[in-house]
């Protein structure tokens, strides 16, 4: 289950759109061009999983999409807490990173969620999408569109990333502090499981 919610770019105060419906997610997303989809979990991978477990796993997955998009490079990247003294910074400096408002020229941002979950925030139109992305959900942000990701204080995920460029992620960061303006993983993230516990 994702959620997605929608305010105008100028901050939090008004709400556009909050559902977890991921039908409702997919309409609402589909005309700024980004693609939701869910596809089957495999509950017997670990939370933490190696790459060439997660590819076992979701190997007819990944082929499918590859040949309907042309990915030409396909990865995993994890982050989970664990008791390396340098997990802290590690996860500080990623999230610093990606925090920063940003595009991509060359190829979109296609990410599958195998454990754990992140945030999404895309700004378009004059609003911004905070789409929570969990276990199961897939996000294609196309190249162009002005975003950013959090993943929380406390990073915990798995996510296979798919490119159509060799040179991976190149982020083009437009100096923009709006993410400051708006609720970040942790706020989210934490209403959204107190509304799942009481549902």
């Amino acid at each position: 289950m994702t959620l997605l919610t929608t305010w105008p770019e100028s901050g939090p105060e008004t709400l556009v759109r909050r559902t977890s419906d991921p039908a409702e997610i997919a309409a609402a997303l589909a005309p700024i061009g980004v693609r939701y989809e869910q596809w089957p979990v495999r509950e017997d991978v670990p939370a933490d999983a190696d790459s060439d477990t997660v590819f076992a796993a979701y190997g007819a997955e990944i082929e499918k999409l590859n040949a309907q998009e042309g990915f030409t490079t396909v990865d995993v990247l994890g982050l989970h807490p664990s008791d390396d003294p340098e997990y802290p910074a590690k996860a500080k400096a990623a999230r610093a990173k990606f925090l920063q408002e940003h595009t991509h020229d060359d190829d979109d941002e296609v990410r599958f969620f195998v454990s754990g979950s992140g945030i999404f925030y895309l700004h378009v139109g004059g609003e911004v999408h905070a789409v929570l992305c969990e276990k199961g959900d897939l996000l294609g942000v196309p190249r162009g569109t002005t975003h950013w990701f959090d993943m929380g204080t406390s990073p915990s995920f798995t996510a296979i990333r798919f490119f159509h460029e060799e040179d991976g992620w190149v982020g083009n960061f437009t100096g923009d502090r709006i993410a400051d303006r708006f609720p970040d993983f942790d706020t989210i993230d934490a209403g959204y499981q107190r509304d799942r516990a009481t549902a």
